[in-house]
């Protein structure tokens, strides 16, 4: 039991006037902090320092710009390739059909000429039985 009485005797010590003065204390310390800060950022050695840091974002910002006109390249010859593909494709598929079209015709033609040659023969035939009597 004594040691909840010293706990909350601590806690009752310390009353509003206390916690005002802590707290000026730390906006006094962040003031401070910051005008350290202020003072610092006109400092040359911090001036060299931050324009090292950004030339280096520039150039950061140049390689990634770089980067991605290559990547845009890329897929934009993939796409070209891709399309030459496709049309190669369709060529051949065009071409292979033409020469179906063309070796159809060419049989059908064929078959015309040896039906037409049958017909010829028939009738000669026809002729010579009819010669015959």
């Amino acid at each position: 039991m004594q040691k909840t009485d010293n706990l909350s005797k601590s806690k009752s010590k310390t009353d509003f006037g206390d916690r005002m003065k802590t707290a000026a204390d730390a906006r006094k310390a962040l003031l401070e902090k910051w005008r350290l800060m202020v003072e610092a950022a006109s400092d040359p050695a911090v001036l060299e320092q931050q324009a090292i840091q950004q030339a280096a974002a520039v150039a950061r910002a140049e390689r990634d710009a770089l980067r991605a006109a290559k990547k845009e390249a890329a897929k934009a010859q993939a796409i070209a390739d891709r399309k030459a593909a496709q049309e190669a494709v369709k060529d051949q598929l065009i071409a292979e059909e033409a020469a179906r079209e063309a070796a159809a015709a060419e049989s059908a033609a064929a078959r015309l000429a040896l039906s037409i040659q049958g017909k010829a023969a028939r009738d000669a035939r026809y002729a010579a039985r009819k010669a015959r009597r």
